[in-house]
């Protein structure tokens, strides 16, 4: 822990176990090393974003989310001249919750009881989440979730849902996310872990040490897999070496897909981890590169 939060975890010289048996070509020379994240929380669990979720029903609704949302990305559209910073409207978001009254132990409650209605929970996996984190340790790929959610809240929800076996699958999944504190009251804050971000949480930040080893090591070096949704990705997107956007069809979801078509952010379209699974595979066992999925949009869309 470092200030209170999980140290980001590099794997600079970490090699893939199968990476002589594999007989990767030229040009894939940055395979022989790979570093694969799912990179969000949101990935790993489906239906409504935990924390989006939350917002909706104990705060302040899902119209104000979704108009909060839309400034959100005029802010990076403009330049930052216009709309609001992620950082200022997903703690409006979070507030609005703590305001109404509702504990974080509450919240945590809420997003892991069955409903009466229909017995299922606001959030659940991701289908074929614990498959994708299985493979990724049967191929010896790290594998870390990169948040603008609070860990403590993360982790218990993970922890709640995996059943079984499966808790042994994500209980060393390391969390690098925001945190949280607690007034005297027990009023619960969200606490940044890059407070003078606009992002509040740079997830760029976890991606460009990367960067920065390739350029002193001959181009050589791990190769990051980014699994992104949402605003909160926009920092990420552009610098991750094979940019995963899930895509649902439904517009006011796929925030991150509009900003890669309307940026040139080249990354390739999933929808859940038994496609990512599919592909990360091919990937890594040099079936085929990133360039036969993703991608390219000529930036400008609408």
């Amino acid at each position: 822990m470092s200030g209170g939060f999980q140290t980001q975890p590099f794997y600079f010289d970490k090699k893939l176990r199968r990476a002589e048996r594999l007989g990767w070509h030229d040009h894939d020379v940055r395979l022989q090393r790979l570093y694969a994240h799912s990179w969000r929380t949101n990935y790993a669990l489906r239906r409504r974003k935990n924390f989006t979720d939350i917002t909706d029903n104990y705060g302040m609704g899902a119209s104000q989310r979704i108009a909060l949302n839309m400034e959100i990305l005029e802010y990076d559209k403009s330049g930052k001249t216009k709309g609001k910073s992620f950082k200022d409207a997903f703690e409006l978001m979070l507030r609005s919750v703590s305001d109404n009254g509702h504990s974080l132990e509450g919240c945590k409650m809420y997003l892991t009881t069955p409903r009466a209605v229909d017995g299922r929970r606001p959030v659940d996996f991701t289908d074929g989440f614990i498959d994708f984190k299985k493979f990724c340790d049967e191929s010896d790929v790290p594998f870390t979730i990169v948040s603008s959610g609070m860990d403590e809240l993360i982790r218990a929800v993970l922890t709640e849902l995996a059943k079984g076996s499966d808790k042994d699958v994500v209980k060393d999944i390391a969390i690098v996310s925001n945190g949280v504190r607690r007034d005297a009251t027990g009023k619960w804050f969200i606490t940044w872990r890059h407070p003078d971000s606009a992002y509040g949480h740079d997830k760029s930040q976890a991606i460009l040490p990367y960067q920065e080893y390739r350029q002193t090591h001959d181009g050589r070096g791990p190769t990051v897999f980014f699994f992104g949704d949402g605003v909160s990705d926009l920092s990420a997107a552009q610098h991750a070496d094979i940019l995963f956007v899930k895509v649902t069809g439904i517009d006011e979801k796929d925030n991150l897909k509009k900003h890669c078509d309307k940026a040139g952010i080249p990354y390739i379209p999933f929808f859940d981890f038994r496609v990512a699974k599919a592909i990360v595979g091919q990937i890594v066992r040099g079936d085929k590169t990133k360039d036969d999925f993703l991608i390219k949009p000529v930036g400008g869309a609408n």
